[in-house]
């Protein structure tokens, strides 16, 4: 008899602290199954506490989701309606009742151009979960890697700052006082990152799973985190 092959097991030692997601793909899942756009937002909003929780339960300390670019703005205005009810869903507590934790939120991205309700939960739910340390969640929203360098120019510009360091300028991002992302995951098989921490995927793992973000299960999710530890990451140097 064959003997069925064991499966390979995420080592817990070796869990990326800091994991990016670029979730794609939703309107693609929704139009294969006849669906509207915003039915594939639904179902891919619903996948990132899935995905969230299992990071949670495996170890990985902060989660980046790219949820809304800045050029996502340029999207038929139905869709961007519903889009900014999804975002509104996601910045109140009964979104993460389900979790069996309470993440800390952290909001990445330009609010100003949000409706002033939402400018208000981001501001208030930033508030109140600042103190949590289960998880890291951050949450890119009217989100550019470059609007974000762009920023923290401008900062350091209006603080009358003369000279940086790649680490002190890295405080003046969206995600100061983090961690780099060890890996980044974008689904649906598109190879780019379209922005997506530009500065702080310096040094990152990638991985580019085929699967539309709705359809993207747990499995898929080990599987990255597998390939991710059988990368033998130098960092720009060599190993004896």
């Amino acid at each position: 008899m064959f003997k069925r092959k064991k499966q390979p097991q995420i080592d817990p030692s070796r869990v990326p602290r800091h994991i990016g997601l670029i979730i794609d793909g939703n309107g693609r899942w929704a139009k294969q199954r006849g669906l509207t756009r915003s039915m594939g937002h639904q179902a891919g909003f619903e996948n990132v506490k899935t995905i969230i929780k299992e990071a949670k339960k495996i170890g990985v300390e902060i989660v980046t989701v790219y949820a809304f670019s800045t050029e996502n703005w340029n999207r038929p205005q139905k869709e961007v309606d519903f889009l900014m009810n999804k975002f509104r869903e996601m910045l109140k507590s009964d979104y993460y009742k389900d979790f069996g934790f309470n993440p800390k939120l952290n909001v990445c991205g330009d609010p100003t151009k949000f409706d002033k309700d939402i400018q208000e939960l981001i501001v208030n739910r930033m508030e109140e979960t600042k103190n949590n340390t289960d998880l890291i969640f951050n949450l890119c929203i009217n989100y550019g890697g470059r609007s974000e360098i762009v920023n923290a120019v401008n900062r350091i510009i209006k603080e009358g700052i003369k000279e940086v360091t790649a680490e002190s300028f890295s405080k003046y991002l969206y995600t100061a006082n983090q961690p780099d992302p060890d890996l980044i995951i974008r689904t649906s098989g598109e190879l780019r990152i379209s922005g997506f921490l530009l500065w702080q995927c310096a040094y990152s793992e990638f991985s580019f799973p085929k699967v539309y973000w709705p359809a993207f299960t747990i499995k898929d999710f080990h599987n990255c985190i597998l390939e991710f530890q059988n990368r033998d990451r130098k960092f720009g140097s060599i190993k004896e």
